[in-house]
């Protein structure tokens, strides 16, 4: 997929290390995907990925593009530069040389996209989503089954640049999780 990606980006001239043009692609793409598999609960995305990197990921390459792009360094020397700093280091060489506060960037670039099957009123112990005792080792009856797909199916999916590193996003969203 980043082979292909990074063509379509030097094809529709993205922005490095963030283009809200091609964030809001993929973000809709995800969305679509979710609207017709109701089976999916959620999606997470940073930079050109889904589903398999950080914000740390994100902070790298805003430290190291600017690198690059605003502080004249070829992509071997501002590797050569990151190499074993940490998260303190980049957000000093983003302020200290090129005056931008890493926090003050879009959340989206911070955080990622985060979409999600949001079923309405909270999700909670004393009103569970209906489950069909699949997860217990129980096979759902028809009705069941067909009472939870609607369910899924009518859940609005909802896009979201959040903290899902958090307990706090977790605990608000139950059904994500396996053992709930």
């Amino acid at each position: 997929m980043t082979i292909r990606f990074a063509s379509l980006s030097a094809k529709y001239g993205f922005e490095k290390p963030n283009d809200r043009r091609a964030l809001d692609l993929m973000n809709a793409a995800a969305m679509a995907v979710l609207k017709e598999i109701p089976d999916i609960a959620i999606a997470y995305g940073i930079s050109d990925e889904f589903r398999s990197r950080s914000h740390i990921n994100n902070l790298y390459n805003t430290t190291f593009w600017t690198l690059v792009l605003k502080g004249q360094m070829g992509t071997t020397e501002a590797e050569e530069a990151l190499k074993g700093t940490s998260a303190a280091d980049k957000n000093e060489i983003l302020f200290s040389r090129f005056g931008i506060n890493y926090n003050n960037e879009r959340e989206q670039f911070r955080k990622g996209s985060v979409i999600i099957r949001d079923y309405g009123a909270p999700i909670t112990k004393d009103r569970p989503m209906p489950s069909s005792g699949r997860d217990q080792g129980f096979e759902p009856s028809k009705t069941q089954e067909e009472k939870e797909k609607k369910l899924r199916a009518k859940a609005d999916i909802k896009l979201e640049s959040v903290d899902i590193i958090s307990d706090t996003f977790w605990e608000a969203r139950p059904w994500l999780l396996p053992d709930s």
